[in-house]
């Protein structure tokens, strides 16, 4: 029988793949679209599968298609609902390519901090009009004032893609929470791995914003990582309790959990892959992640 700190564990764990994400924004690395698009379009078909048979059918097996349909409508409106007051988390990331970057087949290195054209442009929003003949204190001062400006703007750009990524990976922990108190630990642990997949993507939405902003980087890693342990951890922790006391919920909860991811896929995932010229990439990755999820299924769960 599975205990409360397995699932801790199992769920952490997952969470703390949202800390890889940051590393490639920390290193400067070369992410382009092409790659970017197909790694949610991977995450995107694994997902779906992983909604579908790890979560619908063991649902519609312990209890009604109707409780797991109503669960699966109360997830995915709820997700709707909770996106009109967060941002649309994965188009952010084209906000920090370079002009052009959106549809070039060419590598699109992530801007460093200072100096990029698109920097310049977002200062001026914040410049004085007047008083652009001043003295240098002046000018000094008016661009201590454009750079923290800008530093806040940044800053609540990377709180509200927090708020989305807090707000996709509950439903997410949720899922292993409800799998693992059904004794469902083959299931649990397949959902486990899909989701860790997922969670590296959202940890770079999270971290590009955060490096922007000045801060060091063992703090992007650190608030990163927390973005995602955290929600999972709590929302894998409510599931499992909530189902190991009343299991008749166990149809409805796998519902609300498949739902939920569900709506990230059609809501996030597969406008934000399909968005930059490479819509056969992500769309070959999908069918890849759908395949190897459905075939990892079954020889788990066989």
């Amino acid at each position: 029988m599975t205990t409360l700190s397995t699932v801790v564990t199992v769920s952490g764990v997952t969470g703390l793949a949202t800390g890889l994400g940051a590393l490639p924004v920390l290193l400067r690395g070369r992410v382009t679209h092409r790659v970017y698009d197909a790694a949610l379009g991977l995450a995107a078909g694994l997902m779906v599968a992983a909604s579908v048979f790890g979560l619908i059918i063991p649902g519609m097996e312990e209890g009604t298609l109707t409780a797991v349909m109503a669960g699966l409508l109360l997830g995915g409106l709820g997700l709707l609902a909770g996106n009109y007051a967060v941002p649309h988390l994965h188009a952010q990331y084209r906000e920090w390519l370079p002009e052009g970057g959106a549809t070039g087949g060419d590598a699109a290195a992530i801007p460093v901090a200072d100096g990029s054209e698109g920097r310049d442009r977002e200062l001026s929003e914040f410049a004085d009009p007047v008083g652009g003949a001043g003295t240098a204190e002046s000018a000094d001062s008016t661009e201590s004032a454009d750079a923290a400006a800008e530093r806040a703007v940044t800053l609540r750009k990377a709180l509200l893609i927090g708020t989305a990524i807090t707000l996709h990976n509950a439903p997410e922990g949720l899922a292993i929470g409800v799998a693992f108190a059904s004794g469902l630990e083959e299931i649990a642990l397949v959902l486990a791995v899909v989701i860790g997949l997922q969670n590296v993507p959202d940890g770079f939405a999270f971290a590009v914003p955060m490096v922007d902003t000045g801060m060091s980087n063992l703090r992007v890693i650190w608030y990163t990582t927390l973005s995602g342990v955290v929600p999972q951890v709590a929302a894998s922790v409510f599931g499992f309790l909530l189902v190991s006391v009343a299991a008749g919920l166990f149809p409805v909860a796998s519902g609300f959990a498949a739902g939920a991811m569900l709506a990230v896929v059609f809501r996030e995932l597969i406008p934000s892959s399909h968005g930059h010229g490479h819509a056969d990439a992500a769309t070959a990755a999908f069918l890849l992640g759908f395949v190897l999820l459905v075939v990892v299924d079954a020889v788990v769960v066989a």
